[in-house]
């Protein structure tokens, strides 16, 4: 689209609290492994200046909760199927890539028809053998409690994992749900989650000094592909700070450049971590389509990098990006109600070097408050250190 797309009004209808400066910008930097990229990113010079310490919540008219009407855990329908995902009214072109895969000959099956068989080392099994999974759990909806979490092996070519609308997945409140890490922009494996729902994952993995592996909180995924389809993530976290640790619900490094993750038909409530309380990318393009983000938020403090005093994070209330050469498309999609105590109370998207665009088409963005900057209602976006616009298209944003 380019330059040729038709450009949505901008209300500050969402915009940052009155005390806030949102034209003063700290500067910000990506970590990467060691030796992965061909020059260091440098921090540049910090712009702007922050209380020294994190108020008792984040500014602006938001409290970061889902609007009345969206649950705080999967619900179940009378028919006995965990309520559909997605935003229903989202009319984005769903490619073949990012839609859900046939099951019908699946490799392996968790359960054998009761609730007794579908435990969390039948998950932790499967998941490591790889292939196409589903579950035979019963006729109603089951929860299954993690008591530890399911690894994809680097050497498998594709694992999916597939909940048939009836399965709920959680952490418990202590335990990461999935966890894929073939390396550094490996284009295999890739994982597939489809009509699944995950609650209650949490991922307490600090930010480390050389290292990538840290956030996402019901799934990390570094290195390979992955695509998410009709499933929700409710109530789910990550480490509470970190300049650039994040993703309650997703985490996305370092994936293979000839994908996007794809978000397809997606439901994320009540989510939270330092920053990207929904999702989180480094080094990752995302497409989010026909999807919901509500009431997620980043509750960092301090930003990226770390100002001084602080932890450390606190953006992208719905989703964190940064990385070099990316682009990040939304579409067909709902973001609301999500808050983050620095920037981006609903998207920070920072390119560092490369070029990149942020494209939202036939998406509603609404009520997305910021705590300290943003240079678009509920938006930080900086592409090669200068701040942009999001490139709209048919979309609401205030």
């Amino acid at each position: 689209m380019g330059g040729l797309a038709t450009m949505a009004a901008l209300t500050g209808c969402a915009g940052a609290a009155p005390d806030a400066a949102p034209s003063t910008v700290p500067a910000f930097v990506a970590t990467v492994p060691a030796g992965s990229m061909p020059t260091a990113l440098a921090p540049t010079t910090a712009r702007g200046t922050r209380p020294a310490s994190p108020p008792a919540k984040a500014k602006g008219k938001g409290k970061g909760k889902a609007s009345p009407g969206s649950a705080p855990t999967p619900a179940t329908s009378a028919g006995g199927t965990v309520a559909a995902a997605g935003n229903p009214a989202g009319h984005a072109a769903v490619p073949q890539a990012a839609q859900a895969v046939a099951i019908s000959h699946p490799d392996h099956v968790i359960g054998t028809g009761t609730p007794g068989g579908c435990t969390s080392a039948a998950v932790v099994t499967a998941v490591a053998a790889g292939g196409v999974i589903t579950f035979n759990c019963g006729p109603r909806p089951v929860t299954i409690t993690m008591t530890a979490t399911a690894k994809v092996s680097a050497s498998s070519h594709e694992v999916v994992l597939d909940g048939g609308g009836k399965v709920t997945l959680s952490g418990g409140g202590t335990t990461q749900i999935l966890f894929m890490n073939p390396g550094w922009q490996q284009q295999w494996p890739r994982l597939v989650v489809q009509n699944l729902a995950f609650t209650g994952a949490y991922s307490a993995t600090r930010q480390a000094s050389g290292s990538s592996v840290y956030g996402g909180g019901a799934i990390f995924a570094g290195g390979g592909q992955l695509k998410v389809v009709n499933s929700s993530f409710a109530g789910n976290r990550c480490y509470a700070s970190g300049p650039d640790l994040g993703g309650g619900a997703i985490r996305a490094v370092g994936m293979y450049p000839g994908s996007p993750v794809y978000i397809t038909g997606d439901t994320f409530t009540g989510n939270s971590c330092s920053n990207g309380g929904a999702l989180s990318g480094l080094y990752a393009k995302f497409d989010v389509l026909n999807s919901v983000l509500a009431g997620n938020q980043a509750i960092g403090w301090g930003a990226n990098p770390a100002a001084a005093g602080t932890a450390g994070g606190g953006s992208g209330g719905a989703i964190y990006t940064d990385g070099n050469s990316y682009d990040l498309t939304v579409e067909g999609t709902v973001m609301r109600d999500n808050t983050a105590r620095e920037g981006g109370g609903g998207i920070f998207f920072v390119v560092n070097a490369g070029g990149g665009t942020l494209r939202i088409t036939g998406s509603t963005l609404a009520h997305n408050p910021s705590g300290q900057f943003q240079n678009a209602p509920g938006i930080f976006d900086s592409v090669n250190g200068q701040d942009t616009q999001p490139v709209t298209l048919s979309s609401s944003i205030g």
